[in-house]
């Protein structure tokens, strides 16, 4: 199967893995990117130390190209971006900032960038920043999809950009990548569908529980994590996702967990709390809905707390059924897309 992406990033398939904190870990960074996609490294809970480390190890078990991404609003996020850059790794995955720089750092190399955006005017500003392809999220998706769906968000983006579009929010199977295909994409990224595979960092508790929920057991909200955000909806996530009092986060049990992601990413505490009160207070209110929200994601996907874990997922999580390895996944849907693409050609003449 050969799109515009494939053959940009020079991978098999065109199907990219979602950039998932504790889920896309080296592992499943290579699982992806042998079964034939490209592998997607989740730097957000990661310093610049282990970032490295991440990716000689991902070196050292795959040989294909693979990506990594970078949050550019989380703190540390630039630190670890400039490693991406200094280990010349193949396709930097940028969103929630200017990526003008990593555009200009990576191309020196050979290197490869994609911004991930939810409109129209986020997709032009990253092309004209030098971005090499677009990964449009729509409303579907887990965590942070836009407020327009798959279905319109990406012909949208895809007439007004020059550069490849995947398409993000909604894909699950073979059908879902025709589709895309079909709205003039290049490819899709995928999260929900991904990190129910055998090689997925995700806990095994959250795994099955995702195999159990419909398309309409997700919940969307502002008051997570600060940004409109998509979750699995357990009591859990019911309680996190209620406004505060005058909307506000909790910033006593964001001042506490702040200090933990501080030492987790290898930051002066002092330091970072300085800088997020210079950013001014509706920066530093996001900022305290984050820390509390990472608290949450954290114990959901690496310790399968089912009573105070909070799961990121999309409405695709009602097309999952089963628990494939990567590759089983992969050889699936491309039988499926080829299949579909035969019948289409039969029935419309």
């Amino acid at each position: 199967m050969k799109t515009r992406m494939t053959e940009l990033l020079g991978i098999k398939y065109p199907i990219m893995l979602s950039g998932m904190s504790w889920i896309s870990i080296p592992e499943m960074v290579a699982a992806v990117s042998n079964a034939g996609g490209l592998g997607i490294l989740a730097t957000g809970p990661l310093n610049a130390n282990e970032t490295r480390k991440a990716i000689i190890r991902i070196r050292e078990l795959t040989d294909k190209p693979f990506g990594a991404n970078a949050t550019l609003l989380f703190p540390g996020a630039k630190e670890n971006a400039k490693v991406l850059l200094e280990e010349k790794v193949p396709v930097i995955n940028f969103s929630l900032g200017k990526g003008d720089w990593l555009a200009e750092g990576a191309h020196k190399y050979g290197g490869k960038v994609f911004a991930t955006v939810v409109n129209e005017r986020h997709a032009l500003a990253a092309q004209k920043q030098g971005a090499d392809g677009i990964v449009a999220t729509g409303h579907e998706a887990a965590a942070h999809g836009g407020d327009a769906t798959s279905l319109v968000l990406i012909p949208t983006i895809a007439d007004v950009v020059d550069i490849p579009v995947i398409a993000a929010g909604g894909f699950a199977d073979g059908r879902g990548l025709m589709a895309a295909l079909a709205l003039g994409a290049s490819g899709i990224s995928m999260g929900t569908r991904l990190m129910a595979t055998k090689e997925s960092g995700l806990h095994e508790n959250y795994k099955k529980l995702s195999l159990e929920k419909g398309a309409d057991d997700t919940i969307y909200g502002r008051y997570f994590d600060g940004l409109g955000c998509r979750s699995l909806k357990t009591p859990a996530a019911v309680k996190a996702y209620r406004k505060g009092f005058l909307g506000m986060p909790n910033f006593i049990t964001a001042m506490s967990t702040s200090k933990d992601i501080a030492k987790m990413l290898n930051l002066p505490y002092f330091k970072l709390f300085i800088g997020i009160l210079l950013s001014g207070p509706k920066n530093a209110i996001m900022m305290a809905y984050l820390a509390n929200a990472f608290k949450a994601i954290s114990l959901a996907t690496e310790e399968g707390d089912m009573q105070r874990g909070v799961l990121t997922v999309g409405q695709s999580t009602g097309l999952l059924h089963d628990i494939p390895t990567v590759a089983e996944l992969f050889e699936r849907m491309t039988a499926e897309a080829e299949g579909i693409q035969n019948q289409l050609s039969e029935a419309v003449k």
